[in-house]
C-alpha cells in the first residue's frame, strides 16, 4: 500500500515541480515564466492506487500593464490604422502622465451628458412659468421688500 501523493507538473513538462505527499501545499514562483497562457496539470495519487488528474489553465502578466486605444481584438480595419500604445509596470517609478491610459470618452458619457443638460434645460423652462396660485406669494411677487410693511415693533 502506498502513500498518497500529489505530483504538479508545468505546461506538460515530463519531471514534476512537485512530487510530494497529501496534504501539500505547493508554492509557484511565476517571475521566472514568460508572460501569457501555462497551465498546471495535477496528479493525486490515492492510497489505493487510483489517479485524479486536474488540469488548470492560467495567465502569468509579469510584464508592464500595456493599454491600446483605438483598436479593438477581431476588427476589420483596412488602410491607415492609427492606435496609441501605453504600458506601465509597477516597478517603474510614478510618472502621473504614464499612470492613467488616455483614450478617448465613450459615446455613452457623451449621451448620458446630452441627457442631463437636456432635462435641465426642460426643467427650468417649466419652473419659469409660475403657477398664479403662486404668483402673488412673496417668493415669486416681483415687489421688493421695502414696499411691504415693516413688522409690528414690540
Amino acid at each position: 500500500m502506498e502513500n498518497a501523493r500529489v505530483r504538479v507538473f508545468l505546461d506538460d513538462g515530463t519531471q514534476p515541480i512537485a512530487d510530494q505527499e497529501l496534504r501539500s501545499e505547493v508554492s509557484l514562483d511565476t517571475s521566472a515564466l514568460a508572460d501569457g497562457p501555462h497551465k498546471l496539470t495535477i496528479r493525486a495519487l490515492s492510497e489505493s492506487g487510483h489517479e485524479g488528474v486536474k488540469e488548470i489553465p492560467f495567465v502569468v502578466h509579469n510584464g508592464p500593464g500595456i493599454v491600446v486605444s483605438g483598436l479593438h481584438p477581431h476588427s476589420i480595419r483596412r488602410g491607415e490604422v492609427r492606435f496609441t500604445v501605453d504600458a506601465f509596470s509597477v516597478e517603474d517609478p510614478f510618472d502621473p502622465r504614464r499612470a492613467e491610459a488616455r483614450s478617448s470618452i465613450p459615446v455613452w458619457v457623451w449621451v448620458m451628458t446630452l441627457f442631463v443638460i437636456a432635462w435641465a434645460v426642460w426643467y427650468a423652462a417649466r419652473m419659469w412659468d409660475v403657477p398664479a396660485e403662486f404668483s402673488h406669494s412673496p417668493t415669486y411677487s416681483s415687489q421688493s421688500l421695502s414696499d411691504h410693511q415693516a413688522p409690528p415693533k414690540k
